[in-house]
């Protein structure tokens, strides 16, 4: 054939980060993006919330002053109580104001503050690392990682303080009645203000965030593994990640094109070889860190159950969570497509995905109530009263079947298999992705505050357990030196040292398991040890042999979790692939 569509073409590497740069990639969608889309998304991400962050001392000061010049006006001791009342009652209605105000200065915090500092850490940790030699100590890379995390929070800190003084001329605290009807008058003010309150906030963080992760333990490889014969039980756990399936026979993958597997042979061939070692030793628990679909398409949702059905004793130990490639790809064709805040299409992909959850393991794993700080329903229970409203969404989209739909997905997470004794193994299953509106930056992650404390929980619930903390994104970044800024940058936990120094005090009974980038590597951060998985797929054509392990983890006599070496198992390409 003179084009043999079996093959794909340039089309299938339009997005792919293994044929184009990221710099070609960002030059494409400069031309292709939809800018009035993208301004109202900068409006309703960024302007809104500086503007209501901004405006909120304003309208307090004028409402108090307007409010207490009257009352005062009069005498007695009437008036003073009645200014107490009007107080509470501007209290409680003034709320909403103070709770728009919180919700903006968090927003903006994690769309610029704290990406800010990491693009600061990563870019000078790069820098000086191409000043390393190639055979230097990990203990040597360990210090510049250190040294280089407190130049980037102090640089980052003093930049922001230059920025508050150069902006504070603009800025007034204090409003008055009739800047309510013009006001236009207070919104230059208003945001000098958010500019002062975010920069001051970024000084001091970014001081605190680098000196916490020149301090912590930097991340080195595991060398030493645990001896079995001191563990009274192990188990075997299969760690796979990033399977990336597609809807398409002959499918090939956003990230590597033409560069990588086509259709779901691989997989196919890894179930395969997952059930014969089963068969002959069993396993305890199948466990996929994220990217089981491609895009979040139903279809290829429909091909990894088909998948996972062709197994049932596997599909009975599997353990799934969301990676960014499951819910975060707005369209797998262009990655310059963009999605409001609020978009249906983003509540579609996450309830495809907590679907396929629910039906692989939502009978065995329990949601945390985070009011009552317990570990409660299955998910299963915790789902069965929003079903109805899920499938008419599904059914339909639309905005206004989306609503409230959020929040299930937020209060889905962590999931938790809690331990068959109370001195076994538990997992806990963080959701990692940060809330993206833009395909070009879908990998972001960033556990949210909330689902740490409920990980606590869990773990506080089970103290004589053993647990693997199981999310997709790397929560450090890997100590080996990188090829280019683009595999360093964007990828790993945006909150990963908090992350990492949560856990730290129970790290003993603790192993971390993630995926995200492909990347075969055992080490740990302190007293935890951290496994990223890699792809059994991903990272080789059809001709390559890829590999996933078979951790065997342990009781240890003391309460703590030991870590075997691992089994790695290869998977060898099959004839005509």
């Amino acid at each position: 054939m003179l084009i043999e569509p079996r093959r794909g073409d340039a089309e299938d590497d339009a997005s792919s980060t293994k044929t184009h740069s990221l710099l070609a990639i960002a030059g494409t969608l400069l031309g292709e993006i939809n800018l009035p889309k993208l301004a109202l998304a900068w409006i309703i991400l960024v302007l809104v919330p500086g503007i209501l962050l901004g405006v909120a001392p304003l309208v307090v000061t004028a409402w108090y002053d307007d409010v207490a010049d009257r009352i005062l006006a009069l005498a007695g001791l009437g008036p003073i109580l009645l200014l107490g009342l009007v107080a509470a009652i501007g209290w409680f209605g003034l709320r909403p104001l103070f709770r728009a105000a919180e919700r903006s200065f968090w927003s903006l915090i994690s769309l610029a503050v704290q990406p800010g500092y990491v693009l600061a850490r990563e870019g000078l940790r790069h820098l000086a690392e191409r000043f390393l030699p190639l055979d230097a100590s990990e203990d040597r890379r360990a210090r510049l990682r250190g040294l280089t995390a407190f130049a980037a929070g102090l640089g980052a800190a003093l930049i922001a303080l230059a920025i508050a003084a150069a902006v504070w001329p603009a800025t007034r605290w204090s409003g008055e009645i009739a800047d309510l009807g013009q006001p236009w008058r207070i919104l230059g003010p208003s945001l000098a203000n958010t500019a002062v309150v975010m920069s001051a906030y970024f000084a001091g963080a970014a001081l605190v965030w680098g000196v916490a992760d020149a301090s912590m333990s930097q991340p080195r490889n595991l060398v030493d593994f645990d001896d079995p014969a001191l563990s009274s039980q192990v188990w075997r756990v299969a760690h796979l990640s990033d399977i990336h399936v597609v809807g398409e026979r002959y499918g090939f993958r956003i990230e590597s094109g033409r560069a990588g597997p086509r259709g779901n042979e691989r997989l196919h061939a890894a179930l395969e070889r997952l059930a014969g070692i089963h068969a002959a030793a069993p396993l305890d628990l199948v466990l996929i860190t994220g990217d089981m679909t491609d895009a979040g398409r139903s279809a290829e949702w429909a091909e990894f159950l088909d998948a996972l059905a062709r197994y049932p004793e596997l599909a009975a130990l599997t353990l799934i969570l969301p990676g960014n490639h499951d819910v975060n790809i707005v369209d797998r064709a262009n990655p310059a497509r963009l999605e409001l805040p609020g978009s249906p299409g983003k509540r579609l992909r996450q309830m495809r995905t907590l679907s396929v959850t629910e039906a692989v393991q939502g009978g065995r794993v329990h949601v945390v109530d985070k009011t009552a700080g317990v570990i409660g329903q299955t998910l299963s229970q915790h789902l069965a009263p929003h079903r109805a409203a899920i499938a008419a969404f599904a059914d339909a989209g639309g905005l206004r079947l989306s609503r409230g739909l959020s929040a299930i997905w937020e209060a889905s997470f962590p999931m938790v298999l809690p331990p068959a004794e109370p001195d076994g193994l538990g997992v806990v299953l963080l959701n990692s992705n940060a809330e993206t509106h833009f395909s070009f930056t879908n990998a972001l992650g960033l556990v949210a505050e909330e689902d740490m404390q409920a990980m606590l929980v869990a773990l506080a619930q089970y103290p004589r357990a053993r647990f693997i903390i199981a999310l997709h994104h790397h929560p450090v970044e890997y100590p080996q030196q990188a090829k280019a800024f683009s595999e360093r940058i964007g990828t790993a936990l945006i909150n990963g040292s908090r992350f990492i120094r949560l856990l730290k005090p129970q790290a003993h009974r603790l192993v971390a398991m993630h995926g995200h980038r492909h990347i075969d590597w055992i080490g740990r951060c302190g007293p935890l040890r951290i496994a990223s998985a890699p792809s059994p797929v991903m990272e080789a054509t059809n001709d390559e042999p890829t590999a996933f392990y078979i951790h065997h983890l342990g009781a240890g006599a003391d309460g703590s979790l030991a870590m075997m070496a691992p089994e790695r198992v290869e998977i060898r390409p099959t004839a005509g692939a």
